[in-house]
């Protein structure tokens, strides 16, 4: 959805119109299921956390002020529940992300190459565990939901600055994990 687009549709329901929740509503609920997921791995869990995000937006979306700042809003309230979550049930989160080298297509996969990319994926989550939550939130944020610095600011508000250094420290402390374990690390993206 076009940023601009999304803006109107806030700015409608923060005036009453209710109906046009419900195309935000359906735009962001996979998004939103997405992000949740890489953080428990569990279908119910990400469903639960999207659809209490989704009814946290519409009953505070009348508070938001810069509409223009939505994407960032939704992702911090999304991120503060699975934050929230994983505190009141003392969980870490699952071994789930999928990390297929942006290069490799779905065409290529071969049931070989598919469980690689399996063990892979398997690997690179337990590395990921074991960074910061700061630094895992960031990388998150910028790996899989290709999210700009500036976004991540927001969401997490913390300076843009910030963002960038606990992405790179991120990025090179899972690199390590991952070379300590004689996996290439070639396909993390530091851009």
């Amino acid at each position: 959805m076009e940023k601009q687009h999304e803006s109107y549709l806030a700015e409608f329901v923060q005036n009453g119109h209710d109906e046009s929740f419900q195309i935000i509503a359906e735009h962001w609920y996979p998004a939103i299921y997405r992000f949740a997921y890489s953080y428990f791995g569990n279908r119910d869990d990400a469903s639960e956390i999207a659809q209490k995000t989704l009814i946290k937006v519409y009953q505070n979306i009348r508070s938001l002020k810069e509409v223009g700042s939505f994407k960032s809003w939704i992702y911090r309230i999304a991120n503060n529940l699975c934050l929230d979550e994983l505190k009141r049930a003392g969980r870490r989160k699952s071994e789930s992300l999928s990390l297929i080298p942006k290069e490799l297509k779905l065409s290529e996969l071969t049931p070989v190459t598919e469980i690689e990319s399996k063990e892979l994926n398997s690997l690179i989550h337990q590395a990921l565990n074991r960074l910061p939550e700061q630094v895992r939130a960031v990388v998150i944020l910028k790996q899989f939901e290709e999210m700009t610095f500036i976004e991540i600011g927001d969401t997490l508000q913390i300076p843009e600055g910030t963002a960038k250094t606990r992405m790179y420290k991120g990025l090179d402390l899972l690199g390590s994990i991952l070379k300590q374990w004689n996996i290439e690390t070639d396909y993390l993206n530091y851009d």
